[in-house]
């Protein structure tokens, strides 16, 4: 009878120590498993507007000058902007002997050339480009006086008024430039611009002293431009950038395409030969 106890109770123990072992399972690492992933830079590609804050403010503190200036351009490429600037201006000018006013609308269409490898994130430019200019307007003579050396009394001056309306202007322009963004899509810029007149249409008996948009002649055909415009950016799309590597890759796939392309053609005339 004790021996029986003592098998049973073997028996059971045996099967206790069993489940124990099946039931409790094997602690396992929770700690979820991250993989590096590299995160592709993309640059922003959409129209950016803005307006020339010299020209605006200096509507304020000068009486002889009213003047507005839009700018506009478009991302073609990474490096390559479509820029585009129109207004229109009106401002007196008094000489020695004599004082006119100036008044027409301009418009300036070219592109631009950024120069600066920005970082990931950053859409600053400087930059340089072309511009094709042209203006129509408006010059009215104010006043003027002859000029006599040998006078004793100050000569009369002259008030004729006479506008002569229907003048053009045509001009090329070199501009240089940098545009920093701010904050996100908010954008400061400045530009240097030399101008080249390569036709006008003026008055018969007036010289085109001043052109909106060109500035002052000086009697020639150079003139010198400068703007400080403040600017938003229309996000429209991304493009991704693509690194060395890739680069490299497609460089060698169109090389390897170019000389597969070029021996099929050296086989078809050897072909035609024969």
């Amino acid at each position: 009878m004790k021996s029986i106890l003592s098998f049973t109770f073997s028996l059971l123990w045996g099967g206790v120590m069993a489940w124990g072992q099946t039931a409790t399972p094997v602690a396992k690492d929770s700690t979820p498993v991250t993989k590096d992933t590299v995160v592709p830079k993309k640059d922003k590609y959409g129209l950016r507007v803005g307006v020339d804050l010299f020209k605006l403010s200096r509507s304020f503190y000068d009486s002889n000058y009213r003047g507005l200036e839009l700018t506009g351009d478009f991302r073609l490429t990474r490096k390559h902007y479509l820029a585009v600037e129109l207004g229109n201006e009106k401002k007196t000018v008094q000489e020695d002997h004599f004082n006119f006013t100036t008044n027409g609308s301009f418009i300036r269409v070219g592109f631009d050339y950024n120069s600066y490898e920005n970082w990931t994130g950053m859409n600053n430019q400087v930059y340089t480009g072309l511009r094709y200019g042209f203006s129509t307007f408006s010059q009215t003579l104010n006043s003027y006086s002859i000029y006599y050396p040998n006078s004793t009394f100050p000569s009369p001056l002259i008030t004729p008024n006479t506008e002569f309306s229907g003048l053009t202007a045509h001009w090329a322009e070199v501009v240089a430039g940098v545009k920093a963004e701010l904050f996100s899509n908010f954008f400061m810029g400045f530009s240097f611009r030399l101008n080249y007149l390569i036709s006008e249409k003026k008055p018969e008996t007036f010289a085109n002293l001043y052109i909106p948009g060109f500035n002052r002649t000086y009697e020639g055909r150079f003139g010198v431009g400068f703007n400080y415009t403040i600017s938003y950016l229309v996000p429209l799309f991304k493009v991704t950038v693509k690194d060395a590597a890739t680069l490299e890759k497609e460089r060698k796939a169109k090389e390897a395409a170019k000389a597969k392309k070029m021996e099929a053609k050296l086989a078809r005339e050897a072909k035609k030969k024969r």
